[in-house]
């Protein structure tokens, strides 16, 4: 039997991809690609049950942070290199492809879908860079464009693909109710990179920060950030939960925190210091817990001060700087 390997988003465009495989008897594997900035896992496995397809998983390797610092062919609005991106993807799924012994790989892209990474050129880069060259299938807009390996052997009849392109939905729900898919899942980018604001908290341990390391990546998703300067950051959390994943994070082997600030006399924030814990850092820090907690007087204000193995009561006291002090993603 014909087999391949389709990425699966939980995305209407995916499923589609693999509908249509399904309905020329194809074997379809599903592949979800999983990073730190992603969130739609728990949609591409509802989605696999709903499709009757085996679903694997695959993460990250450690030079996607590189290519997340140096894209080769660019950032969108926020910090995703989207074609670099699926490029990686696709080698990713190559490798799979090839395990399992199947034939070819599908995509639910769509030309001119999105500005980042479908349009025609980009769909031609990303097929020749990922080195998939014609084994890479996009089912929906297949008729416009040339005909892959798996249409020319046979695999799969062109004349029961697609010719979808543009941004409008309108036709692909249509298709997805005709092949009995009532459910029709709503757009998201899944991705948290293509967001603005975020993006500048990426940017900045990219442009600024000295030598960040996963752990400073996976931090950029909790909490305020402040910038104090090149090499030093302050984070501070946002509710309970945040506190608890600051105070978690702070004691793992990699991370990079110097300092860990938990208010004791009064209800604040919980904030870590990545970079030399310098007086002007610390005081910097005090300061950012004292302007976002509820202060019991104004003489009162003890913080506990974590520095390796010793622990500090320090009294927080508003600092000018931490005062006037903006967010890297812009506001207070």
């Amino acid at each position: 039997m014909t087999r391949c390997v389709t990425l699966l988003s939980g995305g209407l465009d995916s499923m589609l991809a693999i509908r249509i495989m399904q309905a020329q008897g194809i074997e379809v594997e599903a592949l979800n690609f999983k990073t730190m900035f992603t969130c739609c896992q728990d949609l591409s496995a509802q989605a696999a049950h709903r499709l009757g397809v085996r679903l694997t998983v695959v993460s990250q390797e450690d030079d996607y942070l590189e290519l997340i610092k140096n894209p080769r062919f660019g950032y969108g609005k926020g910090a995703n290199p989207c074609v670099d991106c699926r490029i990686y993807m696709f080698e990713r799924a190559e490798k799979f492809m090839e395990q399992i012994g199947a034939d070819f790989i599908v995509s639910g892209e769509v030309v001119g879908q999105r500005p980042m990474s479908q349009k025609r050129r980009d769909l031609d880069v990303i097929s020749h860079q990922s080195g998939l060259e014609d084994l890479l299938l996009r089912p929906l807009s297949a008729k416009l464009l040339l005909p892959t390996l798996p249409e020319r052997k046979g695999l799969v009849d062109r004349e029961r693909l697609y010719a979808f392109q543009g941004r409008s939905r309108k036709g692909l729900i249509r298709l997805a109710k005709a092949y009995g898919l009532d459910e029709v899942p709503t757009p998201s980018t899944g991705c948290a990179l293509t967001e603005p604001l975020f993006g500048k908290k990426v940017h900045d341990l990219i442009q600024i920060q000295v030598d960040p390391q996963p752990w400073d990546f996976q931090l950029v998703k909790v909490g305020r950030h402040f910038r104090f300067d090149d090499q030093t950051k302050v984070i501070l959390g946002r509710d309970q939960t945040e506190n608890q994943q600051l105070e978690y994070s702070h004691r793992l082997p990699e991370a990079t925190s110097t300092a860990l600030f938990d208010p004791e006399s009064f209800s604040g924030p919980v904030a870590l210091l990545s970079g030399p814990p310098t007086d002007e850092a610390i005081e910097f820090a005090l300061g950012l817990v004292l302007r976002y907690g509820t202060k019991t007087s104004e003489t009162d204000n003890t913080v506990s001060v974590s520095i390796g193995e010793e622990t500090t009561m320090m009294l927080a006291t508003a600092h000018p700087e931490a005062t006037a002090a903006e967010t890297i993603s812009g506001g207070r």
